[in-house]
């Protein structure tokens, strides 16, 4: 079997574990496919990267921050997935030379999620849409969006336009909310945990209107417990961090692109191993 060639198109990348998973499920289903971090630091860059996809050298790609919007723009053929997020997080080159762009977030956000009746976001962005769009599908009659951002006298821009689109309602910080069941930290805040960002966001989560037993999910993760998940624990809610909805996007890509289920338990080890070495 000739190997295929398989990428991350982002900036920055070096954080990522994302080839560490990709490497280690190819490795156990005897695959000799290579997987590369690229760092396409601007539209530029980024562009080059697809026209190498759209060229045959490489078989497929996923996208991450800043890129996700830029790559459903330059795909030529965007799947439901994508078109209803408006980002694309899997690009894949078809038999055609064609590339086409997947959104994996909704579908491995929606299996971390309990069922559910009333949620809240925190943030206005594209992973806080995926979280819409998941929550709805997971059966949330009421998914609040709130953001620094958001201000009672603040016009909706595109992106409110679309998370009210998707059925949230949205809110400014420090609003009075209803009780809800689920929580989705969706915001950049926790990338570095401590930073004046992170402890503001703490400061302004409504705490006291999340129902006992409620779930809390911060799509950031890392090594240690996010600041999120460790503030949720201590107050005895259920929560997680975002490392297995990566595991489950990635776990989706590698279907999408091979036609095959990524060997179980495999992307998650390995990922554990490459947080634990930093």
């Amino acid at each position: 079997m000739s190997p295929l060639r398989f990428a991350l198109f982002g900036h920055p990348v070096g954080h990522s574990v994302s080839a560490a998973m990709f490497r280690a499920a190819f490795g156990a289903e005897g695959l000799p496919h290579v997987y590369d971090l690229v760092d396409a630091p601007d539209d530029a860059a980024l562009e080059r990267e697809i026209e190498r996809l759209r060229g045959g050298e490489l078989r497929g790609a996923n996208v991450t921050m800043p890129h996700k919007r830029a790559a459903l723009e330059r795909a030529d053929e965007v799947a439901p997935s994508a078109s209803d997020t408006g980002a694309a997080n899997v690009l894949e080159r078809d038999p055609r030379g064609r590339v086409v762009a997947h959104n994996t977030d909704v579908e491995a956000l929606y299996r971390r999620l309990p069922p559910c009746t009333s949620a809240l976001v925190l943030g206005v962005g594209g992973a806080a849409l995926a979280a819409v769009r998941a929550l709805r599908r997971r059966g949330a009659r009421s998914v609040i969006v709130t953001s620094r951002s958001l201000t009672a006298e603040a016009p909706r821009d595109s992106r409110a336009a679309r998370l009210v689109a998707a059925g949230a309602e949205l809110a400014p910080f420090g609003a009075p909310l209803s009780p809800v069941d689920v929580v989705v930290q969706a915001t950049s805040a926790g990338v570095r945990g401590g930073s004046p960002q992170s402890r503001e966001l703490l400061s302004l989560v409504p705490w006291s209107q999340l129902q006992d037993g409620a779930f809390a999910i911060d799509l950031v993760y890392g090594p240690a417990p996010t600041p999120f998940v460790a503030a949720a624990k201590a107050r005895g809610l259920s929560a997680e961090d975002g490392l297995p909805m990566l595991v489950g996007q990635a776990e989706l890509a590698f279907a999408l692109w091979l036609g095959r289920p990524s060997p179980p338990g495999v992307m998650r080890r390995a990922a554990l191993r490459a947080l634990a070495l930093g």
